[in-house]
């Protein structure tokens, strides 16, 4: 059986401090992703979804099998997604295009994203996904959702699953989420466009 392993980080654990902390960095990752990691190779020993793709298995699966591996799937996303360099503030080429012809702009963007992640009840992701025409949306998915399940191709996404910032902006959501953009590898998101 194929057994799943903790990503490692593209930086240096302290790297996205202030933004990020260290610490909030050794558990988030460290610990939460870790356990899913562990959850997931043991809940599919035995599974005929064992030899899947991770991807596959966001599709396919139910319960906690779904739940784990979509959270491994996202934190994926979201951990490579960052950078400790010092970045551009904005997407350049054919992503700033696509921002700007499907939100009027990158500060509307922007803004819409950020409500998204701050209007999500509970916990979860916010989502920049690009639909089968390459037209560019917002979802917000529960818990452990991503936006293949709805056959979307997953962008950019902030985590607002509470142990993502708790530590380092206590229940200031909004002030997380708006701090993320310094971070941003925008790179890495054109890339994946």
């Amino acid at each position: 059986m194929k057994k799943f392993e903790l990503m490692a980080l593209p930086y240096a654990v302290d790297a996205l401090e202030p933004v990020i902390s260290k610490q909030t960095l050794e558990f988030h990752h460290g610990k939460h992703l870790a356990g899913y990691v562990n959850n997931l190779n043991g809940l599919l020993e035995g599974s005929p979804l064992a030899e899947l793709p991770l991807e596959e298995i966001v599709c396919k699966a139910t319960g906690g099998i779904l739940n784990n591996a979509g959270q491994i799937l996202n934190h994926n996303l979201y951990f490579g997604q960052f950078t400790g360099e010092p970045t551009k503030s904005a997407p350049t080429g054919k992503l700033a295009e696509a921002i700007a012809r499907d939100f009027g702009s990158f500060e509307a963007f922007k803004e819409a994203f950020q409500k998204g992640g701050a209007t999500l009840f509970g916990s979860g992701w916010v989502w920049l996904s690009a639909d089968k025409d390459g037209k560019l949306v917002i979802t917000q998915e529960p818990n452990a959702a991503n936006p293949v399940q709805k056959g979307l191709k997953p962008l950019l996404t902030f985590d607002v699953w509470e142990h993502a910032y708790y530590l380092d902006y206590q229940n200031r959501r909004p002030d997380h989420l708006a701090a993320l953009w310094q971070i941003i590898d925008w790179n890495v998101i054109a890339k994946r466009l």
